[in-house]
């Protein structure tokens, strides 16, 4: 390859698992990612929002998830995610319930209601409790009741998954995904010498060889590059105001304290001088 291309730069990513031509790769993807928890295999998806090389040409706040449903009606939404920051559960379940929602068109009914799974590839770990690289989150009480079944969204940390040997299709595609930007076609390893894994390969082979497309991998890693800085610029600022703010607190409960003190040792004073009064008085 003429460069080095990571797929997980959004453009990239969507045009793996978005393009029409790479329609197979998306249905293999969702099979592998949510295999346990599918009923039977999907056989057929339509790509809602297909990539276009025009829409990162053009717009740098083009849409980059991939949306698409199957031949149930089920609704399908994936995302890359390379930055990590506080509110981005409350994006990623907002993101789901706007996709959701948006399925009653007037005159309809909730019957029409079909379910919504959002699966987020994550660059940087958000959940730093635990070790498991795959979080599956669905609508239960706290005795594992379900509500629903329409709801589920999947986390998948790549910082996290170190696999020693790739042992299913579900770890291929989280390996490609986290190691794609040092692979080169001319020498795949093993893992990576399936149909799917040589196709996904030839999506990053486009960036690299074509001029036009590799301008555009530029332009929007260029803009991702810039975004992120700007986080965590802000980030650094919001940990340096809240310093700031813990440490004018406990200031001020150290002047507190000091002044609780100070009265304490100025009321027993005046209770050991009453005391001593009363004492004399009785002699």
């Amino acid at each position: 390859m003429k460069h080095a291309i990571d797929p997980k730069i959004d453009c990239v990513f969507k045009a793996i698992l978005g393009a029409e031509n790479n329609r197979n790769l998306l249905l293999h993807f969702l099979n592998a990612i949510l295999d346990s928890d599918l009923t039977a295999p999907i056989t057929q998806v339509e790509i809602l929002n297909p990539y276009n090389d025009k829409e990162f040409l053009n717009n740098k706040l083009s849409i980059v998830d991939v949306k698409a449903r199957d031949s149930d009606g089920h609704l399908y939404q994936i995302e890359i995610q390379l930055l990590s920051y506080g509110h981005l559960p409350a994006r990623i379940l907002y993101t789901w319930a706007d996709i959701y929602t948006k399925q009653l068109q007037q005159g309809l009914d909730y019957r029409q209601l079909r379910p919504t799974y959002s699966i987020w590839l994550l660059a940087e770990n958000l959940i730093k409790a635990d070790s498991d690289y795959i979080h599956s989150f669905k609508i239960r009480d706290n005795k594992g009741r379900c509500l629903s079944q329409h709801c589920g969204i999947w986390l998948l940390e790549l910082e996290k998954f170190n696999a020693q040997q790739i042992e299913n299709e579900q770890q291929r595609w989280l390996n490609f995904f986290k190691t794609g930007e040092q692979l080169n076609d001319e020498g795949l390893p093993d893992w990576m010498t399936t149909n799917e894994m040589r196709q996904a390969m030839s999506t990053l082979s486009q960036f690299s060889e074509k001029e036009r497309d590799y301008h555009a991998y530029q332009a929007r890693q260029n803009y991702l590059r810039q975004q992120r800085t700007i986080q965590h610029e802000l980030d650094e600022e919001r940990k340096a105001k809240e310093f700031e703010r813990k440490e004018k607190e406990a200031e001020r409960r150290a002047k507190e304290e000091a002044l609780q003190a100070k009265n304490d040792a100025l009321a027993e004073i005046e209770r050991l001088k009453a005391l001593l009064t009363k004492n004399n008085l009785d002699s």
